[in-house]
């Protein structure tokens, strides 16, 4: 008796499984157009000054609109930085 239910509970874990490995191949499908493509990449080459002077603007305007969340940017990027360093002298 107590096989009979691990079995039934092992094919519905199973059947589980497979259905959230569609779901996972199938919102990645759509995660897919979002990420970097080729096309992001030419433009960025095309346009590198014009995307750049946005940046810079932007920068501006959160200077004097909110120093504050400024900051946190700067303390982001450095975290990453330290963590990258950290990362490549772990590797070496």
């Amino acid at each position: 008796m107590n096989i009979i239910l691990l079995q039934t509970e092992n094919i519905k874990l199973k059947n589980t499984i497979k259905d959230l490995e569609e779901k996972l191949i199938q919102s990645e499908k759509r995660n897919k157009k979002y990420t970097n493509s080729v096309a992001h990449k030419e433009y960025y080459k095309l346009h590198k000054e014009e995307v750049k002077a946005k940046g810079k603007t932007y920068l501006q305007k959160l200077k004097i609109e909110d120093p504050e969340k400024l900051k946190y940017y700067w303390k982001k990027a450095n975290e990453k930085r330290k963590l990258k360093k950290n990362e490549n002298n772990n590797v070496i």
